[in-house]
Parts: C-alpha cells; structure tokens; sequence
C-alpha cells in the first residue's frame, strides 16, 4: 500500500492529513471520494498532481479518473501545454454529474435549496412563517420538489442523488422562546420529519443540526483558506454554530458537538447566561418589538433591513461582546486558526459585527492563549440551506468532510 508521508508541522504534513490513498482494490470508493475531493478543493487538477498529492501510482489514478469522466463526475479541461512532454490536461467537477437538496426549517422560516455538483444554486424557495409546524413543512416541502424538479430535465432528475434536512434538535423545547402554542411545537417530538419526507424521494434523505449543518457550508462551499481548525457561529433567530477539526466537520457521538449556543457567557448584569440569549437575532426583535417597532422584515429580508437605528448598535455591542468571549472560552479548549461569524443578516451588520467581536475580543485577558484569527463567513443567510443541500453531496462523494447524526 502507497500512502503519502512528511512531516508533522510541516504544509507536506498538513496537506497529507486527508490527501491518502491506497492502491489496494478494495479501497476504490476511498480513492474515489479522495480524487473528488481534491479536485472540489483545487478547482482542478492534473492525474500527476493527484498522483503526487495522495502517493498513488499514476496507473491507479488513471484508472481512476477515466471512470469518474465515464460517469459524468468529471470533465477536461484545455490542455496545459509546458516545455517538455506532453501536454497535462486538468480535470474539474461537472457541474451536471449530481445534484442535491437543501431543506432548511428555522424557527421563522424554512428554505429549500437545489444546487449542482459545484455547488452552485439552480433554484431556491422560502416560506415564511411565525413558527414551525410539521405539517406546513411537509406541505411546502412536498409542494416545492414538484416546482424543482419540474424544471429539470429527465437526465438531470436522474441525476439528483440526495436530500438533506437542516433544522434544531428538539425543536419543540423552543416553544415558549419562538413565542409558538405548546401543542403545535409538541407535535415535533412525536414526528419523524426525516421518515415522513423519505417517503416522497427516489433518494436518500439525511438529517443534521441547522447550525452544524451551515458550518458544513462553511467548510465545503466557503472560502475556508487554508485553516483545518476552525469554530463557527451562525446567527440566526438564535444562535448556534459547529466546529471543524482537522478539515472534518465534527458532530460528536450525538451530533451535538458545538452546541455554542449553550455556551455560558456574561449577561447584560454580569451574570452569567447563554450565548443564545444575548447574540441570537430574536434578540434583536425583542429590542424593536419594545420601542412599538414590527420587525418581521428582520426575517422577510434578509439581505436589506434598513435603517434600524439605536437598537441595532445595542444590539451588535451586546452580541459582539458574548461572542468575543464565547471565542475566547472556545480558545481555551482547542487552539483554532479561525474563529468564523455568518448569519441571516445583511452583510453590512455581519461586517459591523465581526469588527465588534475583533474589538471586544481585544478587552479580554486571553494570556497563555493563541487566540484564532476571527473572520466573517462567506456563504452568507442561506448557509443553513446549502448545509442540508452539502449533507448527500459530503456522505456520497467526499473524504470525511461532514458527519451525519441522528433523527431529531
């Protein structure tokens, strides 16, 4: 068996942590999953640079890489011509080898996303609501495959190779903080929403945490850099987040790993309460409700909420001042590169909030720490979405990059 070696420390290192293969027959979905991997990772790559990246033979990744192209997995790209040799001809992703769908179900509202093998969108639907109820979710759920695949062609239909659900775990113990009737919400904990939607797919269907899951975005859409460690807070009607180590996505044996928004932080008064009760959106509703302002255009538009005034910088300097050290407690626990801040807000107010966090961060005693870099997200408010959508996509054709759990 052929594996690729360096040194620990070193980017060879680094780099080899996911980049191995095995020459072995029986490892093939391995290797596989490997090469598309990298290619997702690189944009493109040639069989030699593959071949130099995992330490397999060139034979075995020629193989490889014909049988990816006679699936439609991958496409040439134009020849590189050098000096010497013959010319190398990078191969990248097809856009049209698969396709996959999203379903987020947030508290306020829920999305449902289809996207192609690059990850790019081909449609997308919302539905707003003032709380979640099972039944509606179906409905919509049922109503919106119908809208998306009747714009696909047969080929492209045959091609869609998975459904992923993002939404909180017990979601029904957010009844009285998402201002829902008690009955409405209990009828969550009696439904297995992954089950009732399996029952309309030709495909199958996962199901992970919606904050786990948009830190999956992150880690396979985003624009992650070369960190392999980082933490991730998502902010949306409450706030939650996820963790990657190592390049994986990690949920932990329940799928509740980083589960930051239980993490304890201090409160208005100095005491000691939860993240998601001082950087969570709602928050912010709770602030604008007070002064007699409506503020459903928090959850309706997303991307433009206007001028919201006072509140708004109460609001930022609270949340900013929670998360500054919720990143430092993190810190203290796992020495991550990057500290990453998205959410379900405009870009300006994640702008303004992420240089809040650098701030505040600046204030707390973090001696005998090495504090991650703290940066925005880049997939933006419908992270949660795309998170579900990259579930199928990481657990049918990528290395290790995400972790599905159990049913809620």
């Amino acid at each position: 068996m052929e594996t690729a070696t360096a040194r620990h420390g070193s980017p060879e290192a680094n780099e080899s942590l996911i980049h191995r293969g095995t020459n072995q027959s029986g490892m093939r979905d391995h290797n596989e999953r490997l090469v598309l991997s990298l290619v997702r990772q690189h944009g493109s790559l040639a069989k030699s640079d593959i071949a130099r990246m995992t330490g397999l033979s060139a034979q075995t990744v020629s193989v490889i890489m014909r049988e990816l192209e006679e699936e439609s997995l991958l496409v040439r790209q134009a020849p590189l011509r050098g000096k010497i040799g013959q010319p190398s001809i990078p191969m990248a992703l097809n856009p049209e080898g698969a396709f996959f769908i999203g379903l987020k179900i947030g508290r306020r509202s829920a999305e449902l996303v289809l996207i192609d093998f690059l990850g790019q969108v081909r449609a997308m639907l919302q539905h707003s609501y003032r709380y979640p109820a099972p039944r509606e979710t179906v409905e919509f759920v049922t109503s919106g495959m119908k809208t998306m695949r009747g714009e696909l062609t047969p080929a492209q239909d045959k091609r869609i190779a998975g459904l992923g659900i993002a939404m909180p775990f017990e979601l029904w113990n957010w009844a009285d903080t998402a201002g829902a009737p008690r009955d409405v919400m209990d009828e969550w904990r009696h439904r297995d929403i992954r089950t009732d939607i399996q029952a309309q797919c030709d495909f199958p269907v996962y199901l992970q945490n919606d904050a786990t899951s948009a830190c999956g975005a992150e880690l396979v859409f985003g624009q992650t850099g070369a960190a392999r460690d980082f933490v991730y807070f998502y902010i949306g009607a409450f706030a939650g987040g996820g963790i990657v180590l190592n390049g994986r996505l990690f949920g932990g044996p329940t799928g509740n790993a980083g589960a930051l928004g239980s993490m304890p932080v201090p409160g208005p008064d100095g005491k000691p309460t939860q993240l998601i009760d001082v950087a969570s959106i709602a928050m912010l509703e709770k602030k604008l409700n007070a002064r007699g302002v409506e503020a459903s255009y928090l959850w309706t538009s997303p991307e433009d909420w206007g001028e919201i005034g006072a509140a708004l910088d109460e609001w930022i300097a609270s949340a900013s001042q929670a998360l500054a050290y919720a990143i430092v407690a993190a810190s203290s626990v796992i020495d991550f590169e990057a500290a990453v801040i998205d959410g379900r807000m405009p870009k300006a107010v994640r702008q303004r909030l992420v240089e809040a966090v650098v701030t505040a961060i600046g204030a707390i005693d973090g001696e005998g720490l090495k504090l991650p870099a703290v940066r925005e997200g880049s997939v933006g408010i419908h992270a949660r979405a795309l998170g579900g959508a990259s579930l199928p996509l990481s657990e049918r054709f990528l290395i290790g990059s995400t972790t599905i759990s159990r049913g809620a």
